[in-house]
């Protein structure tokens, strides 16, 4: 196991509830409510599923931040972060207020809220901030995707982002790059991302904390000569976005119970990966949750919820 259990079982959970209220998010927009912010997508758009338009969007993504990192535009790439943090918090908390019967003023009161957190997670590096507002980011995302793919898209497209995320981690060793930049030089990561120390050096920070207490620069300093090796779980967002994408197009062409089987296969193939995974080795998660979302797929065709 690369990460011990309690960690291990922080990441999955955090999968999992984000794959459930993602479910939630999604779920309600395909039963009348109109995504805000203008990002409703025109008639013509969801009558044709937009599979190819959807890839070369992602090549240009990937090719404009590559091009960003080589230039060292870190403020324009926070911006831009920012930005789709805040739509997305805003997609994802205008359903819940809409349940709350706020409907004239959901998305407005979405959009305030989203604003200051979205603002505390890029720019004031709030660990604890990060995490949650996770959670929200990517069913947002998600709602917007859904209406343009249908299924035989997503199965298409589950298995070149596999592709690429074996080529970006194991080939090109890209991901890793770009998550110790993000890290290093954005100080923020597109993903779940949990510190933790093993306990000899939880024993430095606790001694350092009691006795220098009422001392925070003098700590502060003493933390830097300490050399506290930390080590860093992390989940990817992509990891996370396309198994709730998947879950919301089985939704709705095919009902609650198989995207329910969607979130619980992508989940114990996660967990699976997470079992097996080595120290010091990194691992592609997307073909992972790719076969486990394709084995979801047959159970549910097995099992008579694909109707």
């Amino acid at each position: 196991m690369k990460h011990n259990f309690k960690v291990t079982a922080i990441l999955v959970i955090m999968f999992l509830i984000t794959q459930i209220i993602g479910l939630y998010v999604v779920s309600s927009y395909n039963n009348g409510i109109d995504l805000p912010y203008g990002m409703e997508p025109p008639e013509e758009l969801q009558e044709e599923p937009q599979g190819i338009q959807i890839i070369i969007a992602f090549i240009i993504a990937i090719t404009l931040f590559f091009v960003l990192i080589r230039i060292n535009a870190e403020t324009f790439i926070k911006l831009w972060y920012y930005t789709v943090t805040v739509l997305a918090l805003g997609l994802s908390l205008t359903v819940i207020f809409i349940k709350f019967n706020l409907t004239n003023y959901a998305s407005f009161i979405a959009l305030l809220i989203a604003i200051p957190f979205a603002y505390y997670k890029i720019f004031k590096k709030h660990l604890m901030i990060h995490n949650l507002t996770e959670l929200l980011v990517y069913p947002g995302i998600a709602a917007v995707f859904i209406p343009l793919i249908n299924v035989t898209w997503i199965i298409i497209l589950l298995f070149l982002i596999s592709l690429y995320d074996i080529w970006a981690v194991w080939q090109t060793q890209f991901m890793q790059k770009m998550a110790k930049y993000q890290i290093n030089k954005l100080q923020f990561f597109t993903g779940f991302f949990i510190p933790y120390a093993n306990k000899k050096e939880k024993n430095k920070i606790r001694l350092i904390r009691e006795k220098y207490a009422n001392k925070p620069k003098l700590m502060e300093k003493k933390f830097n000569k300490a050399n506290i090796k930390v080590s860093l779980a992390i989940l990817g967002g992509g990891d996370v976005i396309f198994p709730i994408i998947t879950a919301g197009i089985f939704y709705k062409y095919f009902g609650l119970s198989s995207a329910y089987m969607i979130i619980g296969s992508s989940t114990l193939a996660l967990l699976f990966l997470f079992m097996i995974a080595r120290k010091g080795k990194f691992y592609p998660a997307m073909p992972f949750l790719t076969i486990g979302i394709y084995l979801g797929m047959i159970a549910s065709k097995f099992l008579g919820l694909l109707i």
